[in-house]
């Protein structure tokens, strides 16, 4: 008998015991531990068969980055007394409290499969992840090393949640109070081989370009790639945006389109709704396709809800003297940007939009700076921001229907912090003071040396570890049970996808690009290349040749992530006008680098003039997105998807003669032409 497959009979039998109806076909099956290997491909990591077949029109996963059960029990202690409760945070996944008889209770396993980019394409597990790895696993179902987004373990682009929502026509939203451009809201709209590449010009405020150090030289623009996650985030066109970083879009394009435009007028070029005023947010009333809204709210991370109090070696002073935490005159709460406002917002702009109205949403949430603060061992920083979530989620339970919505609670990795009898020798601590039943609470940092802080609040150079524990999964909704038991992170991936009726399959996500379309289009004496429903890819590759099989033009296809950023829901332009003459006769061959769907089209360049020829740039079009070059992608307009995202957009097509395209596709097939 394979491991756990007891357990999951167990399981089944004692959910048809309840009346719960149950369907493991198609979810995935039970698998061997994975013993002497570490599991790569996308799903390899599910460890047990899912229950449970409900489907929910929308999901929404709220995220605690380094929310581990130590980091709950620290905050609801003090918040609410050792006898109390969350209000949101501990309501999901208890049937009682949410008369949700859907709602389930598990723990997920977090490991990664290597340490940093020195170890792609390595299969090694790695007991402590961190949050890029963590995200990605349950972004798109597939184990990678630490410090990568939503890519394999060699760099490969793999579809995640927000794209495939998009390719299912849904409304969707990503709200954090970190930077945008960090790991957990990165792994919803991007692909990078680095987490740190947050934009064009690297990890800067613009002034200066440390690109070199914080990005892979084959993922930049002016090198062939698909960009740095800022211009990736943008490409990808998100419905809601909100959170901090606004710092990193006064960031410089180094090449394409927007060469030499900041990322903040790329995005007004692109359509997009920008603030970065926090006051501005309940003002706004739409956000969709049209104009997406983008709302960072301050340069970095977002302001604590509460001041830092300061982690010591053991001092039996502080024991006459508990701390008690004091609210941040800066938190943004008090000027209508807490996460429960950002939530609230997302949730109210998504659900009335026209594809969230009609056919759903899925939107993330995360409380980030649990995570930050405990790295810099700040018991009241942590707390605030477990409350804040906490208040997210009771903030979403208030607008939602659970009979149609699916609301997952989980963290992405565990932290340091204990709850311990008395102040240790051997570690930092804090002594508080609950406010509510006035208990002593001792909270401990172990993971770092007591005497070496540094200028960033952090120790030993560098600040207190996550750990490796599994974490607590709770879900209420449509779908919850499938959260039951013992499961890995990147089974929340199906959770999501199956609950929302999303492509999951490494060959359902393939497929979605089988009905792509590959176009010619003209304007004026311009020549672009349309490309639509290339859903399946995150990136496409070409190459334009002629009729002898002599190479014209190409992408950079020899690095994974190098190629064309594609949009889901719009149509990708290419600008081939600046590789053609008049005249002559082309073949463009594109290729999706993820489905590995080709489409090639023939076509004539420009007709002759007697005055000669001389390429034109297409006028930017109405809604301001205009056709862009081959380097990096705008949206030219948008398509109305139905449910399976792969409805067609009128173009115009430029027909060939049927013997001259019999031909050539006759001598394609032959090999005479270059691929």
């Amino acid at each position: 008998m394979r491991p756990h497959t007891h357990h999951a009979r167990k399981a089944l039998l004692a959910a048809l015991t309840a009346g719960i109806t149950l369907s493991v076909g198609g979810f995935g099956t039970a698998m061997a531990a994975n013993v002497g290997s570490a599991p790569t491909e996308h799903g390899a990591a599910q460890r047990i068969a899912a229950i449970g077949n409900g489907q929910a029109k929308n999901v929404i996963l709220f995220i605690g980055d380094g929310m581990g059960d130590s980091e709950i029990t620290v905050a609801r202690d003090y918040l609410h007394g050792a006898a109390g409760s969350f209000e949101g945070l501990d309501a999901i996944g208890q049937p009682s409290k949410l008369n949700d008889t859907q709602a389930a209770t598990g723990q997920y396993t977090t490991y990664s499969v290597g340490d940093g980019i020195a170890d792609k394409g390595k299969a090694v597990i790695t007991p402590v992840t961190d949050s890029a790895a963590s995200g990605s696993g349950w972004a798109t179902g597939t184990k990678t090393y630490n410090n990568a987004i939503d890519v394999d373990t060699n760099g490969n682009p793999q579809m995640n949640l927000l794209e495939l929502a998009k390719a299912a026509g849904k409304a969707t939203g990503n709200v954090t109070t970190a930077e945008i451009q960090d790991a957990t809201p990165a792994v919803l709209g991007s692909h990078s081989t680095l987490r740190s590449c947050y934009g064009p010009q690297g990890k800067s405020d613009g002034s200066s370009d440390n690109s070199a150090k914080n990005c892979e030289a084959s993922q930049l623009l002016q090198n062939g790639g698909i960009g740095s996650i800022s211009e990736q985030l943008l490409q990808t066109r998100a419905d809601v945006t909100l959170g901090g970083g606004n710092k990193y879009f006064k960031q410089t394009a180094q090449a394409g389109t927007y060469q030499g435009k900041t990322l903040e007028e790329q995005a007004a070029a692109r359509g997009y709704n920008y603030i970065t005023d926090p006051t501005k947010l309940s003002s706004v009333t739409s956000a969709d396709q049209n104009t997406p809204l983008i709302g960072l709210f301050s340069s970095g991370n977002m302001p604590t809800q509460y001041l830092a109090s300061e982690a010591t070696a053991q001092n039996p002073s502080k024991d006459a003297q508990p701390v008690q935490c004091t609210t941040n005159p800066e938190w943004l709460g008090k000027s209508g940007a807490s996460l429960a406002d950002m939530t609230d917002s997302a949730i109210s702009l998504l659900s009335k939009n026209q594809q969230g109205s009609s056919n759903g949403y899925f939107l993330q949430v995360e409380g980030a700076s649990i995570d930050k603060q405990d790295h810099n061992a700040n018991a009241c920083g942590q707390i605030g921001e477990t409350d804040d979530l906490d208040k997210a989620i009771s903030a979403a339970l208030k607008k939602v229907d659970l009979s149609n919505t699916l609301i997952i609670v989980t963290a992405d990795h565990a932290h340091t912090s204990q709850i311990v009898e008395s102040q240790p020798a051997y570690a930092l601590s804090t002594v508080l003071k609950s406010p509510v039943d006035g208990s002593r609470i001792v909270v401990a940092y172990g993971t770092a040396d007591t005497d070496a802080k540094n200028d960033t609040g952090g120790y030993n150079g560098g600040s207190m570890s996550h750990t490796g524990t599994q974490l607590r999964i709770a879900a209420s909704g449509p779908g919850a049970q499938r959260v039951s038991g013992l499961t890995d992170q990147t089974d929340n991936f199906y959770t999501i996808a199956k609950t929302l009726g999303l492509a999951s399959s490494s060959q359902e996500i393939a497929a979605l690009s089988n009905d792509a379309k590959l176009a010619i289009a003209k304007e004026g004496k311009a020549i672009s290349a349309q490309l639509n429903a290339f859903n399946g890819d995150a990136s496409v590759s070409y190459q334009l040749t002629d009729p002898a099989g002599t190479s014209i033009a190409k992408s950079v296809s020899d690095s994974t992530v190098s190629g064309i950023r594609l949009n889901t829901t719009a149509i990708t332009p290419i600008d081939l006008s600046q590789h053609l003459e008049e005249g002559k006769s082309y073949i463009l061959t594109v290729k999706g680098l993820q489905s590995g769907v080709e489409k090639t089209i023939s076509f004539q360049g420009p007709a002759k003039a007697a005055s000669g020829y001389t390429p034109v740039t297409p006028s930017a079009k109405a809604d301001g997105h205009g056709i862009t070059s081959a380097d990096d992608i705008g949206t030219l307009g948008t398509r109305q998807l139905g449910r399976t995202g792969t409805a067609v957009v009128a173009i115009l097509l430029l027909m060939l003669a049927v013997g001259s395209a019999g031909g050539l596709l006759l001598a394609w097939r032959k090999g005479v032409f270059s691929k």
